[in-house]
C-alpha cells in the first residue's frame, strides 16, 4: 500500500504524544509510532520486520481458530499489515481479530465501540502509549478501518482529528485492509 500524505493538525504537531514522532517522506509529515507497550509493560515495536522503512507492530493474533503473528505499519492511519499465516475467512459474516501481546500473552481486547459508520463492533485492541496514560484502540473487526487515540492531556477536537487520518492506496479493497 502506498502512504498518501494527510494533513497532520498543527495544534498535534505542537504537543506529540509521547510515543509518536513526526517524519518527513517525500516532503510530507507523518506521524509514526514510534513506542507502543502490552499493559504488563513489553514493547511491541520491532525492528525485525519493517513496513515502509519503518519497525513495525507486533501482535499475537488469533482469527477462526487460526493463528499467529500479525505485523502491522506503524504509520498512524495506514492498515498495511504481515501475517505469519494466511487467515482464512467469511465473506459473509464479519471476522475479528482476537489479539495478545506475543511476549506474555495478555489479552489486548476490551470492551469500546468501534466510531466508524457502519461497523457496529463493540471490541477493540488497547495498546499503550509510553507513560500509560495515553492509549490507542483498534477496531477488532477485520477490514474495519476504525481506529482512535485516547490522549488525556490534549482537547478532545485535536485528538479527533487525527483520528480520522487514514492511508488507502493499491490493495484498499482487500478484505484486510483495515486491522
Amino acid at each position: 500500500m502506498k502512504l498518501t500524505a494527510r494533513k497532520v493538525p498543527d495544534a498535534f504537531i505542537q504537543t506529540i504524544p509521547r510515543g509518536f514522532r513526526l517524519i518527513k517522506k517525500r516532503n510530507h509529515d507523518f506521524l509514526l509510532v514510534e513506542s507502543l507497550f502490552c499493559p504488563n509493560g513489553h514493547n511491541l515495536i520491532v525492528d525485525s520486520v519493517r513496513i515502509h522503512d519503518e519497525a513495525a507492530i507486533k501482535l499475537k493474533v488469533v482469527i477462526n481458530d487460526e493463528s499467529g503473528l500479525l505485523f502491522v505499519d506503524a504509520f498512524w492511519g495506514s492498515h498495511a499489515k504481515l501475517f505469519s499465516f494466511i487467515p482464512k475467512f467469511s465473506s459473509d459474516e464479519p471476522t475479528f481479530v482476537k489479539a495478545y501481546c506475543p511476549y506474555c500473552n495478555v489479552d489486548l481486547l476490551e470492551r469500546h465501540a468501534c466510531a466508524q459508520k457502519g461497523c457496529g463492533s463493540d471490541w477493540s485492541i488497547e495498546l499503550i502509549l509510553p507513560g500509560g496514560k495515553n492509549k490507542i484502540r483498534v477496531c477488532a473487526k477485520l477490514g474495519c478501518p476504525g481506529h482512535v487515540l485516547d490522549i488525556v492531556d490534549m482537547p478532545p477536537k485535536v485528538v479527533r482529528s487525527v483520528n480520522v487520518i487514514n492511508y488507502f492506496g493499491a490493495g484498499s479493497h482487500d478484505p484486510f485492509g483495515g486491522f
